[in-house]
């Protein structure tokens, strides 16, 4: 892919995500999850489950975008504030970008949006896990101001293959967001 090419995302918006993005997202969601190199789920949630998770997001008020290009949900980042009243200042973040769409700067334009949302949502620090043969999401968590944390050692097994996950966190008093 050539660099005009590469960073061609003139015609993808992005926007907060709605009903209507539901059956649009849990396609990319399935698609990212069946490659079984980015995500703990190895295939989308039943379309339910994935309408009552989205639902369940817009009216908690979490912040959840997608990257739209001609209509289709082709990416999505979003953050789920944890549950514990002592813990509500803490989100997990959560995306994933189509193939056919990686390379184009499209996972740090949904990053930026997302982390700017759950800034002004009162969110304090922003926690993911990343598996640790994933060096591009590394690399962006890095320029988006994560720090490393720890490793989980053996966090997950897909097709008998045990891989280890870097635990990073964002606090938005350390980026000078605050």
């Amino acid at each position: 892919m050539d660099a005009a090419a590469s960073s061609d995302t003139s015609g993808i918006r992005i926007e907060p995500i709605a009903a209507a993005h539901i059956d649009s997202f849990h396609h990319a969601l399935d698609v990212v999850a069946r490659e079984k190199k980015y995500l703990s789920m190895l295939e989308a949630t039943p379309l339910p489950q994935t309408r009552e998770f989205v639902m369940g997001m817009i009216a908690k008020g979490n912040p959840q975008f997608v990257a739209v290009a001609q209509n289709q949900v082709v990416g999505w980042c979003d953050i789920s504030r944890h549950f514990f009243p002592s813990h509500a200042h803490r989100g997990n973040l959560g995306m994933g970008v189509l193939p056919a769409y990686r390379g184009r700067g499209l996972g740090r334009r949904l990053v930026q949006t997302t982390l700017k949302a759950a800034q002004e949502a009162g969110f304090v620090r922003v926690e993911l896990d990343v598996y640790e043969d994933n060096a591009r999401a590394i690399a962006l968590y890095e320029k988006m101001g994560f720090a490393r944390e720890g490793i989980a050692r053996r966090a997950a097994r897909i097709d008998g293959r045990f891989i280890d996950a870097i635990s990073m966190a964002l606090l938005f008093e350390e980026r000078g967001l605050s």
